[in-house]
């Protein structure tokens, strides 16, 4: 099993893409990035610690490709936006790439090199490639927040304008 850590904005919107693939055991959100040790939600919203909310996959490479979990990471955001995501903005809502080691490294720079060639945006891609360093668990009810609240994460997703985005961009999904 290797792991994969992605910031995408709110991170109830990128469990759901993640946890139904083959080869995927976990997705758990919380918060990466950051020198402080065991942030809480208040502190990583209040934008003073340096996290950004982010989810941690856990998955088998035989079962699914990094590249994968890659593309669907650039399909559930919007890579041009530096100041947040949608409705949530502040530096803790920046979208990252966490690379765990050099191969993914190399994994997410070429992706972001595809995405930017791509044409599909007008402005430039701005998601950043970085080391992993930390990432710590968020509170237990923010996990699986879109299966716990299935009302409540729709009208979110619809009224910050993510939902309205990716239709826009791709189409549609989840």
């Amino acid at each position: 099993m290797e792991k994969a850590t992605f910031a995408g904005g709110c991170f109830w919107c990128l469990e759901p893409p993640f946890r139904k693939l083959e080869g995927v055991s976990q997705v758990l959100p919380g918060y990466a990035g950051g020198p402080e040790k065991d942030p809480t939600y208040t502190e990583v919203s209040s934008g003073a610690t340096g996290h950004v909310e982010a989810v941690q996959i856990e998955y088998d490479p035989a079962k699914v490709a990094y590249e994968e979990l890659l593309e669907i990471f650039w399909r559930n955001i919007d890579p041009t936006d530096g100041g947040g995501q949608f409705a949530d903005r502040g530096g803790q809502y920046q979208t990252v790439v966490f690379y765990h080691n050099e191969k993914q490294k190399e994994a997410a720079e070429r992706s972001k090199k595809a995405l930017e060639e791509s044409g599909k945006f007008k402005n430039p891609v701005v998601t950043p490639v970085r080391a992993f360093t930390s990432f710590y668990p968020a509170e237990e009810y923010h996990r699986e927040y879109s299966r716990k609240n299935p009302a409540h994460y729709k009208m979110y997703r619809m009224g910050s304008g993510r939902e309205g985005f990716l239709r826009e961009k791709w189409g549609g999904h989840e």
